[in-house]
């Protein structure tokens, strides 16, 4: 995979640049920013939900099943650790709240599958994972 790069100067609007695509990321008027993309936060989820979606139509083509779209919608919310149920940690908790919509004339078994599969996409499992930080030389 391409590395992605990501460029700042004098505003809050960054570059993000990965082969031949660019795109922006920002922030909103009211937290300093021009609003001209959306944040980062926003895109991370844009990212984990387009993953979802083509993780489960790939599926579906494979299996050859009527999937004829998929809707994703997905919310994130923090939690100090302490005031999340069942959490021990003492660091922030990240609840990802999500809405799958799948269009087509699939039976329920296939909807189940086809839901479990979307948990296995790549950025799903990079979240829900541990994921480990090193400085690049």
């Amino acid at each position: 995979m391409p590395p992605v790069s990501v460029t700042l100067r004098d505003s809050l609007q960054a570059t993000i640049q990965c082969g031949h695509h660019t795109w922006l990321a920002d922030e909103p008027l009211d937290s300093g920013g021009t609003d001209t993309g959306p944040t980062p936060m926003q895109t991370l989820l844009g990212a984990l939900g387009s993953c979802i979606a083509i993780t489960m139509k790939l599926y579906a083509q494979r299996k050859e099943w009527p999937l004829e779209g998929v809707d994703v919608e997905l919310e994130i919310q923090r939690f100090k650790g302490s005031d999340y149920p069942g959490y021990e940690g003492t660091a922030f908790v990240h609840e990802i709240r999500k809405k799958i919509t799948l269009h087509g004339p699939l039976d329920d078994e296939q909807r189940s599958r086809i839901h479990d599969i979307g948990e296995m996409c790549p950025v799903h499992r990079t979240l829900q994972y541990p994921t480990v930080f090193v400085e690049k030389e």
